[in-house]
């Protein structure tokens, strides 16, 4: 028998969303939308050796994709234990070929954990980073993106900076990025090949954060676990047709009532690109988008 998957209109997504991010504006409590949080008093401050799960999200990004996982094996931690999670679509068959090449490599203190998700469920980041926040076994939560890289002694150096700490929310201080690649460059070709891909750092620039925004929020994980990943608002956990514009991040500092904390975290890189793996390739709605973040750069 045929599932028939009946979808929110996107006029009403966009009502919705716009709602939640006038409530994030600080409109409304926050406590309507979450659990109450864990006193920080009351939760386990990190251990010297710490368990740390990352997890991002990937659809038609797997040249990128292959960076972030490739920089796990080639730079693997010695100060923690990893767990790397991965939410995809079966459909994304580059993807999930890369994902089957990496998971063959065994790296010491890396535990792979790919996770296949319908594309209705995909297409809302939310619903995979609440649905693992709920049931992270991790001292710590690392929600990114897939376009980012954990180079040499990343892992090392935020193990050094989470011992003994019970903030709720952290982010890296600087990252490194790319100028606004082409999708003809050299290192976005690169990564489309099934091999082991690393940066050329001299190639980034380094620039500062502000807040514990979309690809850089480090999670306590009681903090996780209590209130999962906005799991009280139903947009964020409602299935799309389309990828949705990520604005749950602002929501989920709402949601804690922080902007976050920033700590010195070493080797934090992001390959930035022009072209959305979202949009299909050659359509007006590509070319729009591709000549708008051209624009912004």
């Amino acid at each position: 028998m045929t599932t028939i998957r009946i979808y929110p209109p996107r006029w009403y997504d966009g009502i919705l969303g716009r709602f939640f991010r006038v409530a994030a504006s600080g409109l409304l409590p926050a406590g309507w939308f979450r659990n109450p949080l864990p006193p920080e008093a009351q939760r386990r401050p990190g251990p010297d050796f710490p368990a740390l799960e990352v997890i991002s999200h990937c659809w038609r990004y797997s040249h990128m994709l292959a960076y972030q996982l490739s920089s796990f094996v080639l730079y693997p931690p010695t100060k923690l234990r990893a767990v790397i999670t991965v939410f995809y679509a079966e459909e994304d068959t580059d993807t999930a070929r890369l994902l089957a090449f990496i998971g063959g490599h065994a790296v010491p203190n890396i535990t792979w954990n790919w996770q296949p998700l319908p594309k209705g469920q995909l297409f809302r980041r939310g619903i995979g980073r609440n649905r693992a926040a709920l049931v992270t076994k991790a001292d710590w939560v690392w929600m990114t993106d897939c376009d980012i890289v954990f180079h040499k002694g990343c892992l090392d150096s935020l193990a050094d900076r989470l011992r003994g700490r019970r903030d709720t929310l952290l982010f890296p201080r600087q990252e490194r990025t790319t100028t606004m690649l082409a999708d003809s460059c050299p290192m976005l070709q690169k990564g489309r090949a099934l091999q082991l891909v690393d940066i050329d750092t001299r190639e980034f620039s380094l620039h500062s954060r502000d807040r514990a925004k979309g690809a850089f929020q480090i999670i306590h994980g009681d903090v996780a676990r209590a209130i999962g990943y906005c799991d009280g608002i139903s947009l964020y956990q409602t299935p799309a047709d389309h990828w949705c514009k990520c604005y749950e991040d602002r929501a989920f500092r709402w949601l804690v009532g922080t902007q976050g904390t920033p700590i010195e975290v070493d080797g934090v890189c992001q390959i930035r690109h022009i072209e959305k793996g979202r949009y299909h390739k050659g359509t007006l709605r590509s070319r729009i988008r591709s000549r708008i973040r051209r624009m912004q750069e």
